[in-house]
């Protein structure tokens, strides 16, 4: 679970990261902090090409940006990223309900440091939760791999194909944030989405990620500039798949001959 820190005040900053860390240590390690910052506009450029699960937001900023409009930003791309509101104001908890940001919690700075440790720990843990949930719901485009004591949760959106690895019963994820590697057969995930083609005994590829095709030498090329092989008695049934799939989509594939 990739978390993003946004408060502008130096101490409660490291504080929040101190916390989140040391209970990622001890408890949770497929928690991460991506990013922490002072200054809203470097969370607005991350989230512009990149994802997080999870965001502490400060709700006073010292910006013309604030948390409340961090989060509506945040809420437009990803809906179901979880929210949690830091204030040093108590008050400012009816703003969350008033602009319908569905935040998971809300905590006030002006605490102890105990109490405010345990506060954000079990916000940590119930957004964790919700996280792991994820990979089981038959509603959410997500899949869930584990890699050692990490999960991770993957949209379908940002899966480009697998591969089969190297080393035996493993398989390759790429997609737009890194490379996976872990335990796991190609066959169980041919049939999770429509978008997702078994091309070659080696590859499984998302459709909406192809940017070239060539039949002479039987390769697609990914839009991450990697290629995967077309065994031969598929390259008719893929073009097909290729001409329906992308119909309506907004980028045509280029088939090379």
């Amino acid at each position: 679970m990739n978390v993003i820190i946004c408060e502008n005040e130096t101490h409660h900053r490291e504080f929040l990261q101190s916390v989140i860390s040391r209970y990622a240590m001890l408890y949770q390690p497929s928690i991460n902090i991506v990013l922490s910052a002072a200054n809203p506009e470097i969370v607005q450029d991350y989230i512009k090409k990149q994802r997080a699960d999870c965001y502490f937001l400060d709700i006073e900023l010292g910006s013309t940006i604030t948390g409340m409009d961090l989060a509506r930003l945040i809420r437009e791309r990803d809906p179901i990223a979880q929210i949690i509101f830091i204030s040093m104001h108590a008050d400012k908890l009816k703003l969350t309900f008033k602009y319908k940001l569905a935040a998971l919690d809300f905590i006030v700075k002006d605490e102890g440091r105990h109490k405010l440790a345990a506060e954000i720990q079990d916000a940590l843990k119930a957004a964790f939760n919700k996280y792991r949930q994820l990979g089981h719901s038959n509603e959410l485009a997500h899949i869930q791999i584990k890699i050692g004591e990490r999960i991770i949760n993957i949209r379908y959106d940002d899966i480009y194909y697998f591969e089969t690895a190297a080393q035996e019963h493993k398989i390759v994820l790429y997609e737009a944030s890194g490379v996976y590697e872990f335990y796991g057969k190609l066959k169980t995930f041919e049939t999770i989405d429509k978008r997702f083609y078994r091309c070659h005994k080696s590859y499984l590829v998302n459709l909406n990620h192809i940017k070239d095709m060539n039949t002479k030498h039987r390769k697609l090329t990914m839009v991450n500039g990697r290629e995967c092989l077309i065994a031969a008695r598929k390259v008719k049934d893929l073009q097909s798949k290729i001409a329906r799939f992308h119909s309506l989509a907004k980028h045509k594939v280029s088939l090379t001959h």
